[in-house]
C-alpha cells in the first residue's frame, strides 16, 4: 500500500473516492449503511454517501441523506452508532467506517434537497419509506398527489427527510494482495489526533 497521511485518514479517502470515480462503472459513492436496535438487531443497505467533512472529531464525517421515518432512521434514533462499508471492486479496495450518527443541519438539509431533480422532491413526499404497500398503484397515486399539491411550485424539503453524518471513530483501509495477504491500515480517533495501525488481513 502506498504511504498513507497518517494525520487524516478523510484526505486518503477522498483520493480513493477520486480513482473510484474514474474506474467504477456506477455509483462509486454507493455504500452500505448498518444500523443495529437498542438490542442489538443488526440491518444493513446500500445508500449514497453525498459528502465528506473534512474535519478531525465530531467536526468531521460521511454524510448520507435518508427518510428519517425508514426503518434505518427509526433505529438511528433509537441508537446513534453505525458502520459504513465501501467497496469497489474494480480497485480491489475496501474501507470501513465507524462511528456515531449526528444530523445535519437544517440549511444543509435544505441545500442538498434542492439540488435535487424535481421528480426526487415530489418521490421524497410520496413514499413512506420502509412501510407496507399495497401496491404500485399506490405509490403512483401519492405521487400524482404530491405533484398536484405542488403543481409549479417549489417543493419543500418533508420535516422527515434530512441528512446523517457518520463521525467516524475508526476508518480501516484495505487492499487486495496476492495469496490473500492483504493490506489493512486502520485510523483510530483517540479525542485528540489519529492513530493508525496495520492489521494481519
Amino acid at each position: 500500500m502506498p504511504a498513507l497521511d497518517e494525520s487524516n485518514p478523510y484526505a486518503v479517502f477522498a483520493a480513493w473516492m477520486k480513482e473510484a470515480e474514474q474506474s467504477e462503472p456506477n455509483d462509486p459513492n454507493a455504500v452500505a449503511l448498518a444500523t443495529a436496535t437498542p438490542d442489538g438487531r443488526p440491518s444493513v443497505r446500500m445508500v449514497l454517501l453525498k459528502g465528506i467533512v473534512d474535519e478531525p472529531g465530531p467536526d468531521g464525517g460521511f454524510v448520507f441523506y435518508t427518510n428519517m421515518d425508514s426503518r434505518k432512521g427509526n433505529e438511528l434514533k433509537a441508537n446513534s452508532r453505525a458502520a459504513l462499508c465501501f467497496h469497489w471492486k474494480s480497485l480491489r479496495r475496501q474501507v470501513r467506517v465507524e462511528g456515531s450518527v449526528t444530523i445535519v443541519s437544517d440549511a444543509e438539509a435544505d441545500a442538498y434537497f434542492n439540488s435535487r431533480s424535481r421528480d426526487s422532491r415530489i418521490g421524497a413526499w410520496a413514499s413512506d419509506q420502509s412501510r407496507p404497500l399495497s401496491g404500485r398503484m399506490e405509490l403512483e397515486r401519492r405521487v400524482a398527489q404530491y405533484a398536484a399539491r405542488f403543481a409549479l411550485g417549489p417543493v419543500p424539503r418533508p420535516p422527515h427527510w434530512t441528512g446523517g453524518r457518520v463521525i467516524a471513530e475508526s476508518v480501516e483501509f484495505w487492499r487486495d494482495r496476492p495469496f490473500r495477504l492483504h493490506d489493512r491500515v486502520v485510523y483510530e480517533w483517540d479525542g485528540v489526533s489519529w492513530r493508525t495501525r496495520r492489521l494481519f488481513p
